[in-house]
């Protein structure tokens, strides 16, 4: 299985800092692009609408729910740390391919829903500050798929730094708003007692914390965290969790601020004036001028709001990226996920908008947190799981303590979805003209969802994980050679890169060159740290195809054929070329996974960029 995130992982090192401050400073940076999706355009239409309709009664589920994802995103943080995989990767060497088909699905409606929050978010945001039409504002949030190809180009660091710029922009706007609203401190203490006045408030409470702990934000800090190189031994990975602990725990709070100061400005702007209907963003910012006495509250408001946009859709990406890779290994081009997620995204938005117009948005906005909050199950079950697994966690398992605490925060999340989606489900059934068609279609929907639910609670207890499979093993090609008379080369080149293409190129090349030819075969190591370090390169992915090009090369010997070996590191597209314009070879064999046109172009293509830059003949086999 690939590197979670590739392009990045193990670009940052941690090791050779000389003072204990700029080691822990290198492990800072994973859980602020996290902490963004606890601050994102969703976050505010919940806190708007808890604010004004409720108060300060609601603040002690913005409390509750930051401690809940602190507790979680130290559980993703520990998977990646320890076992060097991401929570859809880890999902994919557990569960079967229908169960992470099926979760694969439901991530990505998270992630939808998130970016759904996202557009709709930065497009108010444009609208209010620049005065362009709402529709045109969603469209020019397509732009922002440049900027984070921009950003993950110039490495994993600087995009690290632009988040954080946009979450202190959030923070100063904030402060301000604060000082220009203030608050009774009184009652703000008392609003951190847990009390719900009554059923609306559950609503909103679930869009709370289906806002502030995000599903997508659990695969996303599990592959972020490796992105640090850091040394592997048990002392090194200790202290690898304990600094990324410390970074979360300074991030989400950052993140409760702002989610706070949010619901405490509806509070003392709306709810103390008597206006309990302000759950638009549209009308939040509009109120804000006359009811507090200066220009700067509105304008403040609209630049953090195009700042929380624009920060959690870049992350929101990352995580779609994540998922796909890590449940179907499937890696595409990052301009096409992006556009793929912002598409689906901005359609529905553009859709409702035309029909609805634009006062829809801001039940779209707390419908999307809703949505995700009723994901969350099928996320946190698994990563309690996985942490809690000796062997998986090599030594590295959660307490039983905290396993106890990560199960009661499971139950509180699942029973409170659980008791929304039965009085959803009973309110359209006692209103539907035709109750029979949600009979046969709404209500077997959820009660397989529960069954799923059920099924990955209970089915690691009963069963085995399911053996990782690094890269396709030598012992299961197939290799046909039938001896012939005459052969053409005498010196061959074949490329591999340990999958099933490998047995079509080595057959074709032993036609080429039967058994007095030599064979050399060649694998380039394609991982960020390889890019950095070349032959230098010392990570996980680098020693497994070590060892399977050493097991291509015992195995062909054993069977008479004579074979040298050649690792190469960094893009293929230059490597091999380096590698054949060097040597004195005769032909270079491909394998190819028969992929042209449309796919060359969403998965890349390595072949049509060394054909012009080799000297000698290449023989292209399909696989």
């Amino acid at each position: 299985m690939s590197k979670s995130l590739e392009e990045v992982n193990q670009s940052v090192t941690t090791q050779n800092k000389t003072t204990v401050f700029r080691k822990i400073l290198a492990f800072f940076g994973p859980a602020y692009l996290v902490s963004v999706g606890y601050m994102d355009p969703g976050n505010w239409a919940t806190d708007i609408a808890g604010g004004s309709q409720f108060g300060y009664a609601l603040l002690w589920v913005l409390l509750m729910s930051n401690l809940m994802a602190l507790l979680l995103q130290s559980l993703s943080a520990r998977l990646g740390i320890v076992t060097q995989r991401d929570l859809a990767q880890a999902s994919r060497e557990t569960y079967s391919k229908f169960i992470n088909f099926i979760l694969y699905f439901l991530a990505e409606i998270a992630i939808a829903a998130c970016d759904l929050a996202e557009v709709l978010g930065m497009a108010i945001g444009i609208n209010l500050l620049f005065g362009i039409p709402l529709i045109e504002a969603v469209m020019i949030t397509v732009l922002d798929t440049f900027l984070l190809l921009f950003l993950i180009n110039k490495g994993i660091r600087k995009m690290e730094a632009f988040i954080i710029v946009l979450v202190m922009i959030i923070g100063f706007s904030f402060i301000f708003e604060m000082i220009f609203a203030q608050p009774e401190m009184g009652k703000v203490i008392y609003g951190l007692i847990p009390s719900l006045p009554n059923e609306s408030a559950l609503y909103i409470a679930i869009g709370i914390i289906g806002a502030t702990v995000m599903p997508h934000n659990l695969y996303l800090h599990s592959s972020l965290v490796q992105t640090r190189k850091f040394d592997r031994s048990p002392k090194g990975i200790k202290q690898a969790i304990k600094y990324n602990f410390i970074d979360s725990t300074i991030a989400l709070n950052m993140a409760f601020f702002v989610n706070a100061a949010i619901l405490i400005l509806a509070a003392a702007t709306f709810y103390k004036n008597g206006m309990f209907e302000v759950a638009e963003i549209q009308d939040a910012h509009r109120f804000l001028q006359p009811m507090l006495g200066t220009k700067w509250a509105p304008i403040l408001f609209a630049v953090a709001l195009i700042a929380a946009g624009q920060s959690s859709t870049v992350t929101g990406t990352l995580a779609g990226q994540i998922v796909m890779e890590g449940y179907l290994n499937l890696r595409i081009q990052p301009w096409v996920r992006r556009i793929i997620t912002r598409l689906i995204a901005i359609v529905p938005a553009v859709i409702v908008i035309l029909i609805f117009g634009e006062s829809v948005t801001g039940k779209m906005l707390i419908l999307s947190q809703v949505i995700l909050s009723l994901q969350l199950g099928f996320a946190i079950i698994p990563l309690i799981h996985f942490v809690s697994d000796k062997r998986k966690m090599k030594g590295f398992h959660i307490s039983r303590t905290t396993q106890v605490a990560s199960w009661i925060v499971a139950l509180i999340i699942v029973s409170l979805n659980a008791k929304l989606v039965y009085s959803e489900i009973q309110g359209w059934l006692e209103t539907s003209e035709n109750p029979l068609i949600l009979w046969l279609t709404v209500v077997p929907l959820a009660i397989s969802f529960l069954i799923l639910l059920l099924y990955i609670v209970f089915e690691p207890f009963v069963s085995k994980s399911k053996p990782a499979i690094e890269n396709h093993s030598p012992h299961l090609l197939s290799l046909k050679f039938t001896p012939t008379e005459t052969y053409s080369y005498k010196n061959i080149a074949v490329s591999v890169d340990f999958s099933t293409a490998d047995e079509a190129a080595l057959n074709h090349a032993f036609e080429l060159g039967g058994m007095d030819a030599k064979y050399t075969l060649m694998h380039v190591v394609e991982t960020v740290g390889a890019m950095m370090y070349g032959d230098e390169a010392d990570d996980h992915e680098t020693s497994i195809d070590e060892t399977l090009l050493h097991e291509y090369k015992e195995m062909l010997s054993q069977k008479g054929f004579k074979v040298e070996t050649q690792l190469g590191f960094g893009d293929p597209a230059k490597i091999i070329p380096t590698i054949i314009n060097s040597g004195n070879f005769d032909i270079l064999v491909m394998g190819t996974h028969g992929h042209t046109g449309l796919k060359d172009l969403i998965f890349g293509t390595t072949v049509d960029k060394l054909r012009h830059k080799i000297s000698i003949p290449l023989f292209i086999v399909k696989n």
